[in-house]
């Protein structure tokens, strides 16, 4: 299993349309993460930044990640997120969430 942690801004516009599609995420989407090994998935809002934490449970993380994003129903929940979203500009290249660094854990 590998953590995950990755930043995005909100548009501060969306915030409250944000809010409200991610408190019934569409069932087809939650399905799609689950196949693609994501568990304890969590997204976390702090003054405008999104903060999202997910554990891998699968062996083979970019096959996954493709899988998912040829998926017609999580590319439309793409479609409206996309929008919504800030990227960092310090982001890594070819990221839309930017990839960060662990460096504490304990369970």
């Amino acid at each position: 299993m590998k953590r995950y942690g990755s930043l995005i801004g909100l548009r501060s516009e969306a915030l409250d349309e944000y809010k409200r599609y991610h408190a019934a995420v569409w069932p087809e989407v939650l399905a799609m993460i689950h196949k693609c090994n994501i568990r304890n998935y969590s997204i976390f809002l702090k003054d405008g930044l999104l903060f999202s934490y997910f554990e891998y449970h699968g062996t083979n993380y970019d096959v996954d990640m493709a899988r998912m994003a040829a998926d017609p129903k999580t590319q439309e929940w793409w479609k409206i997120m996309i929008p919504m979203q800030r990227p960092l500009e310090t982001r890594g290249k070819d990221q839309w969430w930017a990839s960060m660094e662990e460096v504490f854990h304990v369970d």
